[in-house]
């Protein structure tokens, strides 16, 4: 640990949105180590510490790697230090900085912000997300950092003849991105939820919201009340979802997205599917299909999946070494099945 004096405080932005305080310091020596920044890592870190531009404060190098503020000198704080807030706006593109529910750190709500750019499109192009084959990370960082992409929608802008004349890119690889790209313009709705990386919305909940409002349009002009009310959604995934739809740079992508050609197809309605209206919890080691394999079968069947057991859960389909899910399913009376019980219920579904 080392004494030195805060000269600024700055809120950085990383490439999943957060927003952390970082303070910028008076350089100082701490384990053979020149120290000009160190972490404060949350708003409520800062209240607690009381810290503020202008204050001497102790540092030290958490874990010997990251340095951090660990508390100030209150008699040598200067008479005109005033208490620091993360700001309202993204201090790198200007977006709406929220903080939700029950989470510590603030987030910037536009995922074209340029700080993101390149996770964004990592997880947009994934394979459990658009499974866009051949837009890896490495080509992602190449086309970022010579600015053909600077949001997701320009991967819709991409055209095979640029793509073949980037180093080590031969004309029948760009020939198979394109393809690819082209093959995700008529994507299933889920993915497509999944793959814009709405905070705390991943496979499952993705799914959840695409069959339960059905389309893009119903889904970005939901209400709040409406969003919490929704099974499985909780008031932290329903104030995400809320401001994502809220923040005019994603509404401007999304229609950027929609000019270029991107129909994301809403899921098949329908009423008498063998299993509509199921919820299906898959648990212990599954050994004659995987878990993704058996959530496609219930699904394609009209049934939804959870990762826990409630009251809602139909069927438990337990395979050697259940648990706790199991022991619950028990006491709440829900059906369970074992595999092969379970392939004999999808076979006649």
């Amino acid at each position: 640990q080392e004494t030195t004096r805060i000269l600024s405080i700055e809120a950085s932005v990383g490439r999943t949105g957060a927003v952390p305080p970082v303070a910028n310091l008076e350089t100082v020596n701490i384990g053979g180590v020149q120290v000009s920044r160190a972490t404060l890592h949350n708003q409520d870190e800062i209240d607690r510490k009381d810290v503020r531009i202008g204050d001497t404060v102790v540092v030290q190098r958490a874990g010997d790697v990251i340095p951090e503020v660990v508390k100030i000198i209150p008699d040598q704080r200067p008479a005109d230090t005033v208490p620091y807030h993360i700001p309202a706006n993204c201090p790198v593109c200007d977006s709406h900085v929220v903080r939700l529910p029950d989470e510590a750190k603030h987030y910037c709500q536009n995922i074209s912000c340029p700080a993101q750019v390149k996770g964004r499109i990592e997880h947009f192009a994934s394979k459990r997300a658009m499974d866009i084959d051949g837009l890896g990370t490495k080509l992602i960082a190449q086309l970022v950092e010579a600015g053909m992409l600077k949001t997701i929608a320009d991967i819709y802008r991409l055209e095979m003849e640029t793509l073949a004349d980037l180093e080590r890119m031969g004309e029948k690889s760009a020939e198979n991105i394109i393809a690819a790209i082209d093959a995700t313009r008529e994507v299933e709705l889920w993915r497509f939820l999944h793959a814009l990386g709405i905070r705390n919305v991943g496979e499952h909940l993705a799914k959840l919201l695409a069959n339960t409002f059905n389309d893009l349009e119903t889904l970005a002009d939901v209400e709040l009340e409406e969003l919490e009310s929704t099974r499985e959604v909780g008031p932290i995934v329903a104030r995400g979802v809320y401001e994502f739809f809220r923040e005019d740079h994603n509404l401007e992508m999304l229609t950027d997205l929609r000019t270029l050609g991107l129909r994301p197809r809403s899921p098949e309605l329908n009423a008498a599917a063998a299993l509509a209206g199921e919820v299906f919890v898959f648990t212990g080691k599954l050994e004659r299909f995987t878990r993704d394999a058996a959530r496609e079968m219930v699904e394609s069947r009209g049934a939804t999946t959870a990762g826990s057991v409630s009251k809602q859960v139909t069927t438990l389909v337990a395979g050697p070494g259940a648990g706790s899910k199991l022991a619950k399913a028990q006491k709440l009376g829900i059906r369970i099945l074992n595999e092969t019980e379970f392939l004999d219920l999808i076979e006649k579904a």
